[in-house]
């Protein structure tokens, strides 16, 4: 696919996506194509895909997840190990774990009916580095 010269591939993507869902660009799209906010003006596009990415981790719920699996022995966890501690329903927190792994701060792997949560190494890191000087 081939982007057009006047923008760039961050704001490409952002201009192509379905209006009736909100999806999250990738930590790793996300570092490649924003500067620090306090380096330079971040561009219009640049500051919704990190909007998107900070609200993904500005839910109670969420950042309790995150920490529920850091905790857990090589910061992996089964979502069979998060519901009881967090007070929600398993479809419910299925749905936060979702909304983390679009968002880049874990992976997902099945093993039987469970789902399994890690991790992504650096994941924060990057994140508090676009918030931070250059």
């Amino acid at each position: 696919m081939s982007v057009p010269g006047s923008i760039d591939a961050c704001q490409y993507a952002w201009h192509h996506r379905s209006v009736t869902t909100i999806e999250l660009l990738p930590l790793r799209d996300l570092q490649a194509c924003c500067s620090p906010i306090t380096g330079e003006v971040m561009s219009a596009e640049n500051a919704a895909s990190l909007a998107r990415t900070l609200k993904a981790l500005a839910d109670p719920a969420r950042l309790r997840l995150l920490s529920m699996v850091a905790a857990h022995e090589d910061a992996e966890a089964c979502v069979c190990d998060l519901t009881e501690p967090l007070g929600l329903s398993q479809p419910t927190v299925s749905h936060h774990m979702k909304v983390l792994v679009d968002a880049g701060f874990l992976t997902r792997s099945k093993r039987g009916t469970w789902a399994y949560y890690r991790l992504v190494p650096d994941a924060l890191e990057q994140v508090s580095s676009l918030l931070t000087k250059p």
